[in-house]
């Protein structure tokens, strides 16, 4: 069964980076979408960042222009650039993926998500 792996989460100070990884266990037999989504203490689980099996790139306004959505077909693994963390982007990250067609067997899989915390 497919497996999403994430990784790359850690204690950041604010204004600090992080890069989070997202790798996919196996072969997807179609064009399946990415997306980043996070769930910060007491809030409900939202969409940070999503990109399309073609690099179509979408953002959260509270990140846009400080994140940075990216996936390496070959390597099946996608990515988070965080930059200019605030206190507010403290949150488990989840990433999750879309499977249109269901050719692998279900139609989205999700990780088991990496803590960011963003604290002085």
């Amino acid at each position: 069964q497919v497996q999403l792996v994430e990784s790359g989460g850690g204690l950041v100070q604010p204004g600090g980076s992080l890069r989070l990884s997202c790798a996919v266990s196996d072969r997807i037999p179609s064009m399946y979408s990415m997306a980043w989504y996070r769930r910060a203490p007491g809030k409900q689980r939202e969409l940070v960042a999503s990109i399309t099996y073609t690099d179509v790139k979408k953002y959260a306004d509270s990140v846009r222009g400080r994140f940075s959505i990216s996936r390496d077909n070959a390597k099946r693994t996608m990515y988070l650039q965080m930059d200019v963390l605030k206190l507010e982007d403290t949150a488990v990250y989840y990433c999750k993926l879309i499977d249109p067609d269901g050719a692998s067997g279900r139609y989205e899989y999700w990780g088991q998500g990496t803590h960011v915390t963003v604290s002085s």
